[in-house]
């Protein structure tokens, strides 16, 4: 029996496992060159434990070692008009409220530097963007020395590196202790109390309330809802100054700056806690109802002889595919716009990722597309390719 720790956001020992899926890959956004290395990638177990007190959802069974964030660690948005859209939009918000203009931004988790990039494109920023993943691109050299990037994770061996604005998007969720990288960056700001800070993550409401499932992944050790994230800066000297849903409701956006009470808050809302309890309350019985759905959907449309794909080889993808048992004979291919992902295989699983143009001659009768947000962009593709006879379906 694997025995629950304290919550490392509050230290409560009120703590409960209420789910969990053994044998998973530890990694969706690895790419795989061939398929059998795909299907025998390194896997690990998944054991969520719901903090009673504050909120926080993190992976017991977590292990750090099997995991090793590197070059062809892929999970780009960026090619995807809609995300385009967004992140356009969130950096001209961004610009706009904390008047980044021939500023210093320092970005955690930079990826690919695409963001960052953005942010300094538009303000005429200068930028530096911590990420081991971190791969050189052409865009990268139009801005010569005002783009800076360190292939290491961000922490306080860097606290000489100072900025006007710190962002992180879609970092503190793959980190087993949120809290030691909010008190190492409460420690650097600590003397620049005006200095802007904006963190992304997945939205554990989102994921656990409208059982949006495919999000949970291995890489994931931490689920925040806003009481969890709000509770976690300010228990580490912030003063959070709004938490707002975006992207329909799929990611929690934070905007804080340093705090002059180093108390920090005293406990977290109630309230929100107890909402949040319900949900997990009767979480797995619903998993396991939307998982044989699926089982079923999948089961009667290999009887029916049907060509099925999905699109999206990122989190969801992977995920829906190694969890449906169902997917290993209903699925061979899984389409992707991102041209580095395609012509690899999916991790657990081995289905080979394929540009949306192989459709033409593949001519599935059904494509399951594993986010709907981008429904509208991924059927004018299809009506573009002359594919306008296939079943489209967002109800994943």
């Amino acid at each position: 029996m694997l025995e629950t720790p304290i919550c490392p956001v509050c230290g409560s020992e009120h703590r409960q496992v209420f789910w969990e899926m053994l044998d998973i890959p530890v990694f969706c956004n690895i790419l795989w060159s061939d398929r059998d290395g795909a299907i025998n990638c390194n896997r690990g177990d998944l054991k969520l434990a719901f903090c009673e007190d504050c909120g926080f959802i993190d992976n017991i069974a977590f292990d750090p070692q099997r995991l090793e964030y590197t070059q062809v660690y892929e999970n780009a948005l960026d090619f995807s008009p809609r995300f385009q859209q967004y992140a356009q939009n969130l950096a001209e918000r961004l610009i706009n409220t904390y008047n980044l203009q021939e500023k210093t931004i320092i970005e955690i988790g930079c990826g690919k530097g695409e963001f960052l990039t953005l942010l300094c494109e538009l303000g005429n920023n200068r930028g530096i963007g911590f990420d081991p993943t971190y791969v050189p691109l052409p865009d990268h050299e139009k801005l010569g020395d005002r783009l800076q990037f360190i292939r290491d994770l961000y922490s306080e061996k860097y606290a000489d590196y100072q900025g006007d604005f710190i962002c992180c998007r879609h970092t503190l969720e793959h980190i087993p202790t949120p809290t030691n990288l909010l008190k190492s960056l409460a420690q650097i700001v600590e003397n620049k109390p005006e200095t802007g800070i904006f963190f992304e993550v997945p939205n554990a409401l989102d994921i656990f309330d409208n059982l949006a499932v495919w999000d949970i992944i291995y890489e994931h050790c931490c689920y925040f809802a806003p009481v969890s994230l709000a509770y976690a800066f300010s228990s580490c000297s912030f003063e959070v100054k709004q938490i707002t849903e975006e992207f329909r409701g799929q990611f929690l956006c934070l905007e804080a700056q340093p705090s002059l009470d180093t108390h920090g808050q005293s406990k977290p809302e109630t309230e929100q806690v107890n909402q949040l309890a319900n949900s997990i309350a009767e979480f797995s019985q619903k998993f396991e109802d939307k998982l044989s759905e699926w089982e079923q959907k999948l089961g009667d449309l290999v009887n029916q002889g049907q060509r099925v794909v999905i699109w999206g080889s990122g989190s969801k993808g992977v995920t829906f595919l190694n969890f449906m048992k169902a997917a290993k004979t209903a699925i061979e291919y899984v389409v992707d716009i991102n041209p580095r992902k395609q012509g690899m295989y999916v991790a657990g699983t081995g289905q080979k990722i394929v540009p949306p143009a192989f459709l033409v001659d593949y001519k599935p009768d059904v494509v399951i597309i594993m986010n709907p947000i981008y429904e509208q962009e991924i059927t004018q593709m299809l009506e573009a390719l002359g594919l306008t006879s296939c079943q489209v379906r967002c109800d994943v």
